[in-house]
């Protein structure tokens, strides 16, 4: 079957059950700010999980876009994909196990044709220490429906709970969750791999086995504990992790488009797939190669995922950055770029392949047709942009392996040629070996983690002289005055340096060094550029470097005053070596310069000897 045939049959199929069919949410949630993705069905419908009215009732079905970023490295093998889409129906307060297991049970036999022999399941095993049972009633409803006991498997809460966050012991509290039954597909013609343990089951890792599906019973709720440390009615608790029963019990069920079509194919590669196969095709005309050849079918199914992935996102409004969500399409994409040298395809090659994968969705998802010109050059601008640091960016990791006395590349220099040269982590680690190197990951992890969290009360004391507040408009004067004090420098000269400022919602202040008056053909110069630059929308982006690596930079900083072992340089454009504007500075910022709007020169004036004073304002 193709996925379009199996996304229909499935709402179909439930919308015969008395399932209303609601539309997709965006892969950039609207509305929920502790996370980036959608990256389940589940997470648009918390509100209505925990009890409020959903408008179009009680049963609800969908398929889900989602992305989930922590899947990048495994994308690669049979059946890793960053970007899924997820089939899901819902109780809300209505229907419980007996109906959900049966359905589905229906759905995967009866209407794609999935032999039950093929078909294992899973229950949970209970927790004691939560006070919540063994999930005997699933396990005696799929023999009901003809699973045999041996093909029924209990697991603990690692394997057979789920929350948005995971484990019990992750959930916030307030945090819906409960157990759940998963559904696994047998592809018998894999031979278990001991490496993998002596025998194989369904949560096994060696292939043989893949969930199509998960029914979550979900009748629960994260609470604190009592002040005693005791809970409602739990025998013990696992730290924080108490629970008290829903006001209503709900079913939430998720289960893999992409892999349910692979299931109906019996094909243990999610890769030959529809949806893929006209862009592995055209991968393979250009290359030259074949997939299936052990030594190129990695590359293959990266591009082909991270593409599919990239263009969703960008569809969503997730544009290639270096910051929140366009961090991740940035990523997806280099390491496309990456896969494309490796199959010896040539360069500017990534958005002439974006029809190759629209085309493929354009019934479901016809915004993305409309989008096309966007995605393309989206697409297309990252490639280009991305090869023009890839120079650089080898050149400074075969600087880095010469320096090195320990051959070992230090998180911090991975990190360095991560963001500052746009090198993916996967590429360092691949061409390492080839310098002798090996890589701290670790390092590299850790890095990437403090790059990710920003300090908001840190940022506004670092700043609470220059900028009155953390509003979004003084956050656009701010980027507005790295601009300003680049250009004064471009029309008058390197004799240009800070000397103050001072920001409001209202207005920029900016004192600088330059012994004379500026000419009104002067101060029109510096207007012109800075609005070059807002135009062409060029990115800001920080790096964290040792103060040393940063000063090497040419990032323009107070001489003399007193900075810690690291700091944060922020510039505008596409790389640190050759960007506009650089400067040591704590933040904070736009992330693109499209945003700023049009900047205007009020005044320009003498404050002390070879001291100046520029007022300006954006409209």
């Amino acid at each position: 079957m193709t996925v379009a045939e199996v996304r229909q049959k499935y709402l179909e199929f439930f919308r015969s059950k008395g399932h209303v069919i609601v539309p997709s949410a965006s892969l950039v949630p609207e509305n929920d700010p502790t996370t980036l993705f959608t990256g389940s069905g589940m997470q648009p419908m918390v509100p209505y999980l925990l009890g409020e009215v959903h408008p179009a009732g009680k049963r609800i079905t969908d398929s889900q876009k989602c992305f989930r970023s922590g899947d990048i490295e495994e994308v690669g093998d049979n059946r890793h994909t960053t970007f899924f889409e997820m089939l899901g129906n819902w109780s809300l307060g209505d229907y419980w196990k007996e109906e959900q297991l049966s359905w589905v049970f229906e759905f995967l036999t009866e209407e794609i044709g999935i032999p039950k022999e093929k078909l294992s399941v899973t229950c949970f095993e209970g927790d004691e220490k939560l006070g919540i049972p063994r999930d005997t009633e699933s396990a005696e409803i799929w023999e009901r429906l003809g699973i045999p006991k041996v093909r029924i498997h209990f697991y603990n809460a690692k394997k057979n709970w789920w929350s948005r966050a995971g484990i019990p012991e992750n959930m916030p509290v307030g945090e819906p969750g409960g157990a759940d039954s998963e559904i696994f597909y047998e592809f018998t013609q894999v031979q278990h791999d001991n490496a993998f343990g002596a025998t194989c089951h369904p949560n096994c890792d060696c292939g043989r086995f893949m969930e199509i599906g998960n029914s979550v019973f979900m009748e629960y709720r994260k609470i604190p504990p009592a002040e005693d440390g005791s809970a409602p009615f739990n025998k013990g608790r696992i730290g924080s992790s108490c629970f008290e029963k829903l006001p209503q019990r709900n079913v939430d069920f998720g289960g893999g488009l992409e892999r349910i079509a692979t299931a109906s194919n019996n094909s243990f590669d999610v890769f030959e797939i529809d949806v893929f196969a006209p862009l592995i095709e055209r991968l393979t005309q250009l290359s030259g190669k074949v997939y299936g050849d052990k030594t190129y079918t990695r590359s293959f199914r990266i591009i082909a995922e991270h593409l599919r992935a990239s263009i969703f996102l960008i569809a969503d409004g997730a544009t290639p950055s270096n910051t929140d969500q366009g961090y991740f399409t940035r990523r997806l994409l280099r390491r496309a770029v990456r896969h494309l040298d490796l199959l010896s395809i040539g360069a500017d090659t990534l958005s002439s392949l974006v029809m190759s994968v629209v085309s493929a969705y354009d019934n479901a998802y016809p915004t993305l047709l409309q989008k096309i010109e966007v995605i393309t050059s989206e697409i297309g601008n990252e490639e280009r942009k991305f090869r023009k640091t890839l120079d650089m960016g080898l050149k400074e990791f075969s600087r880095m392996a010469e320096k090195s006395t320990d051959k070992i590349l230090s998180g911090t220099n991975a990190f360095m040629l991560f963001s500052s040269y746009g090198l993916p982590i996967d590429m360092i680690k691949d061409i390492a070996p080839e310098k002798g190197l090996t890589v701290d990951t670790v390092g590299f992890e850790k890095e990437l983690e403090a790059h990710h969290t920003v300090s908001r009360a840190g940022i506004e004391k670092k700043f609470k002289g220059g900028l009155a507040d953390t509003s979004e408009m003084s956050v656009k004067y701010h980027t507005a005055t790295h601009l300003l004090h680049q250009a004064l420098r471009d029309v008058l000269g390197d004799e240009v340096g800070q000397k103050g400022s001072n920001i409001t919602p209202e207005r920029l202040r900016f004192d600088f060094s330059f012994g004379r008056k500026m000419t009104d053909e002067e101060k029109k110069r510096v207007e012109d550029i800075v609005n070059e630059k807002i135009a062409r929308k060029l990115p800001m982006q920080k790096v964290i470097l040792p103060l040393s690596e940063a000063e090497k930079t040419g990032a323009l900083h107070f001489f003399g005053e007193k900075y810690g072992d690291e700091v944060s340089v922020y510039f505008i454009g596409d790389s640190l070596p050759a960007a506009y504007s650089k400067e040591f500075c704590g933040g904070p910022h736009v992330t693109s310069t499209g945003v700023l709007g049009t900047f205007k020169i009020q005044r320009e004036e003498a404050v002390s000897a070879g001291v100046r004073r520029i007022k300006a304002v954006l409209s």
